[in-house]
């Protein structure tokens, strides 16, 4: 070989590494062509769907799942297909691997190195809205954005968590969380609905160390918010739900009372036992955790003078609730404010909640009752429609 013949062979060299960095595929065994689906394709029915792996752009990500919870908004589309989505792969509360990933993904949402082998999570789609910052508390919620697990299916398909890989593009939310456990990952999106439920209760003042406070509603909600405030120090919590199962995990979650809401008949009686747990006083503050318009008029009544109300339960509308304005809310100044999902930063807070909470003993772990392969993703809605166990998650 001539020595012009190796400049040019040298240079095709460099030329073809050049072409081949557009992407950082993953070591060890290949990732394969087909990526499995679990597709709604009618109310109550998921089909098991294969599909080619799409080539990864340079802003794209391409995961491989490793769990994703069941959340009470996946177990509403299976059932009544509200948001007319059907044909649909659900699931929003996942996490999993980086196995490819585009030249121009250098780092996560948060400012943090991102590459192959790192574990990660998904927020938001955000499509250039220029009101949901990071880092702006203030700024609005991302309940207007586009969510992975409740997009519409498209010609990619891999866009939700029910899947064996999801492709992450461009304009989506990333956060590197290698330093979690794989079940404190599943938690992440869940929790981060209770981190913001508790900033937004932190904006009435009224909310302090030592107050008292009811949480009403004891599914993995409600019991992520006693732990939410377990970790920020509060220990006054009564918890309330109607099922003893899950009134005696919101005591290892750091409740110091419970009350079983069938143990007393009527509204007056109820109140008359929250007020009896807190030794003869009504709450400070409250936290409505159910869907329940019932239960949202009668938590009014375990409030004092002057305290406070987040209403959280509501992630659909589950109809009207009637109250007495004057008596519930004016005569007795509530200072009332709803919550819904979350912003950029209180999903970043979520991760130091989840520290702070494995650091104090709270068996978050605990909450995870059900694990299901994606080939069971029927049985897994099912699981959750009973009410059967808390936490379900699906895996691979």
């Amino acid at each position: 070989m001539t020595e012009q013949q190796k400049i040019e062979a040298i240079v095709k060299q460099v030329l073809a590494g050049m072409q081949g960095n557009a992407t950082v595929a993953a070591s060890g065994p290949s990732i394969p062509k087909t990526s499995r689906v679990a597709m709604l394709t009618a109310k109550e029915h998921f089909e098991i769907q294969e599909y080619p792996i799409p080539e990864i752009g340079d802003d794209d990500v391409l995961v491989k799942m490793e769990g994703c919870g069941v959340c009470g908004t996946d177990a509403h589309e299976f059932k009544r297909d509200p948001f007319g989505l059907i044909p649909v792969v659900l699931g929003h509360e996942g996490t999993g691997e980086i196995v490819k990933i585009g030249k121009n993904v250098k780092k996560d949402s948060a400012g943090k190195p991102l590459g192959v082998g790192d574990k990660v999570v998904t927020c938001m789609i955000f499509k250039d809205n220029p009101d949901i910052t990071m880092f702006d508390l203030n700024k609005q919620n991302v309940g207007g954005a586009d969510v992975y697990g409740l997009l519409p299916d498209d010609d990619t398909h891999l866009n939700g968590w029910y899947a064996d890989y999801i492709v992450v593009r461009k304009g989506s939310t990333i956060f590197n969380v290698s330093h979690l456990d794989l079940d404190s990952r599943i938690l992440i999106e869940p929790a981060a609905v209770l981190i913001h439920a508790v900033e937004r209760a932190k904006t009435t003042n009224i909310l302090r160390f030592n107050s008292r406070v009811v949480v009403q509603g004891c599914g993995p909600i409600g019991l992520l918010c006693i732990a939410v405030l377990r970790t920020m120090g509060i220990e006054n919590i009564t918890a309330v739900d109607g099922n003893e199962q899950r009134l005696d995990f919101a005591k290892q979650m750091g409740a110091t009372a419970t009350v079983n809401f069938t143990q007393h008949k009527g509204i007056e009686a109820l109140a008359g036992a929250v007020e009896a747990s807190f030794g003869g006083y009504l709450a400070d503050f409250a936290f409505q955790c159910t869907g329940s318009p019932v239960a949202h008029a009668n938590i009014y009544k375990f409030i004092r003078n002057g305290g406070g109300l987040c209403e959280l339960g509501f992630f659909i509308n589950g109809g009207d609730a009637t109250i007495n304005p004057h008596f519930d809310l004016c005569a007795k100044e509530i200072t009332l404010v709803g919550s819904w999902v979350y912003t950029l930063r209180d999903y970043a807070t979520t991760f130091d909640f989840l520290k702070r909470a494995k650091a104090i003993g709270l068996p978050l772990e605990k909450l995870i009752t059900h694990k299901f392969h994606l080939a069971d993703a029927n049985e897994a809605l099912q699981t959750n429609l009973r009410q059967d166990g808390l936490k379900i998650a699906i895996i691979p």
